[in-house]
């Protein structure tokens, strides 16, 4: 229930931060906030934090550095609210491990929306991972449990929520081609908008997790003009 779950807000502009927390707990919200980068850790150590609200412009260490820190440790959930809507901070963001991201101004609405969201895939990820579920492809491993790819050569990556969620819609259709809408539709992360690069950008970081290049890539083949396709065989 929304109750117990405890959202961080990492702000800098105190009015931005103040109606961030006031909406979020009149949600239902648990909310604790900073207007630091350098307290963000220490907060998620130290508390049961499921998602974070995170600007990318903030005193001391940036957005940025934070994601990849936090991805780093935690698979809890990212979402960037920043006020820079170029397309290239959208990547970064994705690239980081983020799991969506925001520009201001924002609905509220919206954003309540795709925190609930990511919120009850989180939910549902924890949930697979305490029954110690494993899958298998290719000679990769998929821990359900850790989020966890290991590689033939016994290397662990680590996955993005996002870069798990996809995986997990190719897998759960692996030898069938997926267009970029059924992609979208199956992870649910955000709102659909046909010049939205998102799922090409999850699968540029699952295909270089995996080692493959797009030109090359066999494990996640391009299928010009129509979408993408898994081709292992799952176990």
């Amino acid at each position: 229930m929304a109750e117990q779950d405890h959202i961080l807000v990492v702000e800098d502009e105190p009015i931005t931060r103040e109606q961030l927390v006031s909406y979020f707990e009149d949600e239902g919200f648990q909310v604790s906030s900073t207007d630091s980068g350098d307290e963000v850790q220490k907060i998620i150590n130290e508390t049961d934090v499921i998602l974070v609200l995170l600007d990318i412009k903030l005193p001391g260490k940036d957005g940025l550095t934070l994601t990849r820190e936090i991805r780093g440790q935690s698979d809890i959930g990212i979402i960037l609210v920043t006020s820079k809507q170029e397309q290239i901070d959208r990547i970064l963001g994705l690239e980081s491990g983020a799991d969506d991201y925001v520009t201001k101004p924002f609905d509220p609405r919206e954003l309540l929306s795709r925190a609930r969201n990511l919120i009850r895939r989180v939910h549902i990820q924890q949930s697979q991972r305490r029954k110690h579920h494993m899958r298998c492809f290719d000679d990769w491993k998929l821990d359900l449990n850790k989020r966890e790819l290991t590689a033939p050569d016994g290397e662990h990556k680590q996955l993005s929520a996002g870069e798990y969620q996809l995986l997990l819609a190719f897998m759960e259709k692996a030898g069938e081609v997926m267009n970029r809408d059924q992609l979208m539709n199956r992870i649910r992360n955000r709102e659909w908008f046909p010049d939205d690069r998102y799922i090409d950008v999850l699968v540029g970081q699952l295909r270089k997790k995996l080692g493959e290049r797009a030109a090359n890539a066999k494990i996640i083949a391009t299928i010009h003009g129509t979408g993408y396709l898994f081709t292992p065989e799952v176990a």
